[in-house]
């Protein structure tokens, strides 16, 4: 839950998403989904939820500064403005790498341990995330 309110910044949202998630979940429930795949599957729910023109809209209209600190990248504060225009910029792998990193506030090390790849790779993966960043500022 609040992973999803701090992507969407709605707790309305967060609960929707959370439930529609463990509805899906319910029919097919095995030892194989764990925390992990929880935090994916709802970092993936809510990154689609973002993408919709529609939902988009209303979540940006109704954004009002966080009380709590947002990190900055590049001069730029990671919100929810940003991340809705990074949704059709980024694929989903790099959309995972900036949520755990932004949102989420994980090191590398973290990121790397919890999506199950190289510190290099996220490295990597940050610096197009950078890249995109400075191109929107540049094509704003």
């Amino acid at each position: 839950m609040r992973k999803a309110e701090r992507i969407l910044r709605s707790r309305e949202d967060a609960v929707d998403v959370v439930h529609a998630l463990f509805v899906d979940l319910i029919p097919r429930w095995s030892r194989d989904v764990d925390l992990p795949y929880l935090y994916r599957a709802v970092t993936n729910r809510c990154l689609n939820l973002l993408r919709d023109g529609k939902t988009r809209a209303r979540l940006l209209e109704r954004e009002q500064p966080v009380p709590q600190a947002r990190v900055r990248l590049e001069d730029e504060v990671v919100g929810t403005k940003l991340i809705a225009q990074l949704t059709e910029r980024l694929d989903q792998a790099h959309l995972e790498v900036l949520v755990c990193r932004f949102v989420d506030d994980m090191t590398q090390e973290e990121i790397a341990d919890h999506l199950g790849l190289s510190r290099k790779t996220i490295g990597k993966r940050l610096d197009k995330i950078r890249a995109e960043v400075v191109a929107l500022r540049e094509a704003a």
